[in-house]
């Protein structure tokens, strides 16, 4: 049984490279927003293990553990040790120090790892310290329940940190020339792809393609919007409705309303060729905003994925835990609430770029001002992420891209394909 589990986590880590003892006492509220770890005056200390994606971000991060361990009132002190994220190796290594009876208090995380880490009860449960935490209404309930869901069970085992949300870049003086508008339902987007397609030279060929399609690996996040917005769902990809967004799908790259090199084209591919002027739309996050500010300027701009019948964007994320053998849950706890919704939330989405959670750090004028950072926020409310299963890597890396290839290129129906998608991440 543990075998099964260990293979299970080492697809789940894979998953994220594509993309990312003690029992507690009852927690209370402080008048501050956090719990108190050590009400008594008693000095605690809290081992957190994190990454950094870079050293100015390793920098940041110790300037955050520096400022809460001066600030907080309840004599906690928290001792931060980086480790390489390592193309998911960081998990494993978490994974296996946690069960040898080490590791540390707290760690940062991706919601991937979460089911193998509750399946053999690593994880504290974090539903009392939320009920009664004076800041639970600074967090969008939807951002909760996507954190429940990774875990697979009722309760939830994962304090939010910071997202990205995927929204729609567009080009404002192609939509001029096109003479449309932003779309405001996702009929009006089907048909300012169509519009958008134009021969701009008069030669009888497409200069420029409404909508940069990504149809090889890692796809399936904006692909998804399609499938929600006819109204079906990553619960059942069968139903008529999703079958009907998986045809829309095809009947763009049919009608030629994106580039032909779309079922190969990926993440880089779709930026080039967005970035080039060789599409009028693509979907991406705030990571590559300031790429697309330095090559467009202001002739570059973004909208939420549309409402259809249904409405849903794809979330990455970064968040933190809290081990079940940490003996000052209490004092972990503060520690997560200043990450996402104290002094450290608010440093660390400034200056990472990355999405806050925390809807007052929401409101300051740096996230406000910036076009990117409101769509972004926008879709939080109806983000989501691809079911967590044991086969969900496979069906990400073989089983997605070349189903819809084939459905494409007309070797298989949008029903047929759907079929195939259900069985690969479900099971027949």
């Amino acid at each position: 049984m543990k075998r099964k589990k260990i293979l299970a986590f080492t697809l789940a880590l894979a998953m994220a490279m594509t993309s990312f003892a003690g029992c507690a006492k009852k927690p209370d509220a402080s008048s501050s927003g956090a719990v108190s770890g050590a009400a008594s005056g008693e000095a605690v200390t809290l081992t957190h293990w994190y990454w950094a994606d870079n050293s100015d971000y390793s920098a940041k991060m110790k300037e955050i553990v520096a400022d809460f361990n001066k600030s907080n009132k309840n004599n906690i002190t928290v001792v931060a040790e980086e480790y390489p994220w390592d193309g998911g190796k960081y998990s494993e290594n978490l994974f296996n120090a946690v069960m040898g009876g080490g590791g540390p208090d707290t760690a940062a995380w991706k919601l991937t790892a979460t089911p193998l880490f509750t399946a053999n009860n690593l994880l504290a449960s974090l539903d009392d310290y939320v009920a009664n935490w004076d800041k639970k209404d600074d967090i969008d309930q939807n951002i909760y329940n996507i954190m429940k869901e990774a875990g697979g069970k009722d309760e939830m085992y994962v304090m939010p940190w910071n997202i990205q949300v995927l929204y729609v870049y567009y080009r404002p003086s192609i939509f001029q020339k096109a003479g449309v508008e932003v779309p405001k339902t996702y009929e009006e987007f089907l048909n300012v792809i169509k519009k958008t397609t134009m021969d701009t030279n008069g030669d009888g060929k497409t200069d420029v393609y409404g909508f940069g399609m990504r149809g090889a690996k890692g796809g399936q996040e904006p692909w998804g919007s399609f499938i929600y917005g006819r109204g079906g769902s990553f619960n059942d990809m069968t139903t008529p409705e999703s079958v009907q967004g998986m045809q829309d799908f095809i009947d763009l790259y049919k009608n030629g309303y994106v580039p032909p090199t779309a079922t190969q084209d990926g993440f880089n591919e779709i930026i080039s060729n967005f970035k080039s002027g060789k599409t009028a739309m693509t979907i991406h996050h705030t990571g590559s905003s300031a790429d697309m500010v330095k090559t467009f300027g202001d002739d570059v701009d973004a909208f939420p994925f549309p409402a259809g019948k249904g409405q849903w964007t794809s979330m990455g994320d970064t968040e933190n835990v809290i081990f079940e053998s940490c003996k000052n849950k209490d004092a972990a706890f503060e520690w997560l609430a200043y990450l996402a919704a104290g002094e450290g939330q608010e440093k660390w989405c400034t200056f990472t770029g990355n999405v806050p959670v925390s809807k007052t750090v929401q409101a300051l004028p740096e996230f406000q001002d910036n076009k990117f950072m409101k769509a972004s926020m926008e879709g939080q409310s109806y983000a989501g992420i691809v079911p967590i299963k044991d086969t969900t890597t496979e069906w990400i890396s073989t089983i997605w891209p070349n189903t819809v290839a084939a459905a494409l290129s007309g070797k298989t129906t949008a029903e047929q394909a759907m079929k195939t998608l259900q069985d690969g991440l479900y099971g027949k």
